[in-house]
């Protein structure tokens, strides 16, 4: 399976991205074969984030504060509902939702204004795939990463 997903192998493309979550391992997941993925893979991955991006920053219209309980679809495992009102909880709650969701997620859950604040730890904490195809979208990003 792809990493982090628990479908079996016969759900993963011959990338080894899993077909449900859309999830890509470092490795050739599924296959028993532990050689890097190829560039095509990696790039496929690129696009697939790239496409669940909103058109703009000003797109997301998440909450600000309280409480917020993510579905199963985004956090499947451990904790599911975030204080939005403490800093730590409110980092895992943006990392998983850039991470693991799709459009109307990326949407729902994200405040533009906390995702630009929060960017220059935040992007620390993301894999390199989401952190580059963010800041090469929404040049917003990319500056707060510089401050």
């Amino acid at each position: 399976p792809a990493a982090g997903c628990e479908f079996a192998a016969a759900a993963t493309t011959p990338e080894g991205v899993c077909r449900t979550h859309g999830r890509l391992g470092a490795r050739r997941a599924g296959t028993g074969d532990n050689r890097r993925m190829s560039s095509a893979a990696v790039d496929s991955r690129y696009e697939q984030l790239a496409e669940r991006l909103p058109a703009s920053l000003d797109a997301l219209a998440g909450p600000v504060s309280g409480t917020v309980e993510l579905p199963l679809h985004l956090a499947w495992s451990g904790l599911r509902a975030f204080d939005l009102d403490r800093p730590r909880l409110r980092m895992g709650l943006y990392r998983i939702v850039l991470t693991e969701g799709m459009r109307e997620d990326l949407i729902r859950y994200l405040d533009p204004g906390l995702l630009v604040e929060q960017w220059p730890v935040l992007r620390t904490l993301v894999g390199p795939a989401v952190r580059s195809v963010w800041e090469s979208a929404f040049g917003e990003l990319a500056t707060a990463a510089q401050a």
